[in-house]
């Protein structure tokens, strides 16, 4: 018998359900018609962010191609998922001009992206901007390579920035020798000093410790490039009540390195959850995603260094479904933090039928899920198993634009045999219908030794002596 070819018209064909369009099944659709036909054209997107950094994708299209809607959404859906992979004040794509011209027209102020054109817009301080350019204009990949010293090698201070408290850990040669929780309540502080003497107190608590002071590392939420804040939830108040003064909270790490004169280097709490991982287990090429209020993500490269790519995949689609669930934010469709977090599991228990008062906050929602799990209810499993299998989908997909051979998971949806459960499924998923990947790919969940090391131990790592 003959293998039917792949066809344009064939991949309208690819569901998981009516409700849910893997990316990734779509993609292979696209190649299998390329393999079997002619390469019509190609389709390329290059993003450029802080300091000349590139991230670049090509994708090769079958004849008619760009004549076929799944394929003009697939396109538009990778530009969204590399812009929130990486990040990005400067898109540049080449390819037929149908498909061009309206993801030109989406991520233009007032488009249908204007969410994500506003975000970007206001994290590189500068306008979104789209070009059409030819294939040969395009430029090559270029990414940041930071080499973390994980020996932790000196006398070093890490801290962890968090909504309620933060921590500050003090390390003599990779030795913790002070650790301690400060409380605060920066999400409605007005005045920007406050965040920046509530941190230097801790940090001199930590330096009266230690003979001197060699380094500091931060990890913090919100978005960090070049140690400058960008976006964080942390100011909120101070944007909001007080603009005027917004910078010197977008400044607070520069202050900090001016006063102790010492190397500073902060990053994202994702990538230093993933930094954990490689610190605790050796691992590298591994790509870190924490499902709780919403989706977080952190990413070590193959050779054991931080990117500084932007890694929101809350934002990144994963899936093509138009009928999919719309994230509250950003408004669009299909993005993570509809598959991978408390909203995710709030979604999925909603739809089978499970009833929650209507004004309980997700977290609590979620140990009513958690507590049912422990009763044995299988609608409670249906829910985990969702997660897993939409995770099976998602991770030769996420593996399109990062190269990790290990996937880890954590966060507060994880807990308990749910956690188990979504791994368990994602793996068996993997065996079933990506064989190749499933002996490529280690899926795991934190070890005690991780879990015990902390974000600010691991954060004091980050900068070199």
């Amino acid at each position: 018998m003959t293998q039917k070819k792949a066809t344009p018209s064939s991949i309208t064909n690819v569901r998981f359900s009516r409700f849910f369009t893997s990316p990734f099944l779509v993609l292979e659709e696209v190649r299998k018609a390329v393999q079997s036909g002619s390469v019509d054209s190609v389709f390329a997107v290059a993003l450029e962010r802080e300091n000349g950094y590139v991230s670049r994708y090509d994708l090769l299209l079958p004849s008619k191609a760009a004549d076929c809607p799944e394929v003009q959404r697939l396109c538009e859906r990778i530009v969204k998922f590399l812009l929130w992979s990486s990040g990005g004040w400067k898109i540049m794509i080449s390819g037929p001009r149908k498909i061009c011209a309206k993801i030109k027209a989406d991520y233009s102020f007032g488009g249908a992206r204007d969410f994500d054109v506003n975000f970007m817009s206001k994290v590189y301080k500068k306008p979104l901007v789209v070009q059409i350019k030819s294939l040969s204009q395009l430029p090559q990949t270029y990414e940041r390579a930071l080499l973390v010293d994980t020996k932790n090698n000196g006398y070093r201070i890490g801290f962890d920035l968090g909504a309620s408290d933060f921590k500050i850990s003090a390390l003599k040669k990779g030795k913790v020798v002070f650790s301690k929780e400060f409380p605060w309540d920066p999400r409605n502080q007005a005045d920007p000093d406050y965040h920046y003497q509530m941190l230097n107190e801790g940090l001199k608590e930590a330096a009266s410790t230690l003979p001197r002071v060699d380094a500091i590392g931060g990890s913090t939420a919100g978005v960090v490039i070049d140690n400058h804040l960008q976006v964080a939830s942390l100011f909120r108040a101070v944007e909001e009540k007080n603009p005027q003064r917004f910078a010197n909270a977008q400044n607070i790490f520069e202050r900090l390195q001016k006063e102790w004169n010492v190397p500073i280097e902060v990053a994202n709490d994702g990538d230093v959850t993933a930094l954990t991982g490689l610190m605790t287990m050796g691992k590298k090429g591994m790509l870190g995603i924490a499902m709780g209020s919403s989706e977080a993500a952190g990413f070590i490269d193959r050779k054991g260094c931080l990117t500084g790519r932007l890694s929101e995949l809350a934002f990144a689609p994963v899936d093509l479904s138009l009928s999919a669930p719309a994230d509250e934010w950003s408004g669009d469709v299909g993005v993570g933090a509809l598959a991978f977090s408390q909203q995710a599991v709030n979604y999925i228990a909603t739809k089978r039928g499970i009833k929650f008062p209507r004004k309980m906050p997700l977290p609590e929602r979620l140990k009513v899920v958690q507590q049912k799990l422990k009763e044995s209810d299988s609608t409670i499993y249906g829910i985990y198993h969702t997660i897993g299998t939409l995770l099976g989908y998602s991770i030769p997909w996420y593996r399109e634009f990062y190269g990790f051979d290990n996937l880890m998971i954590l966060g507060r949806v994880t807990s308990g045999n749910g956690g188990i459960i979504i791994q368990e499924t994602a793996r068996l998923f993997l065996m079933d219908r990506f064989p190749d990947l499933y002996e490529q790919v280690d899926i795991f969940m934190p070890d005690e030794k991780a879990r015990r090391l902390g974000q600010s131990v691991a954060a004091a790592s980050l900068p070199e002596i």
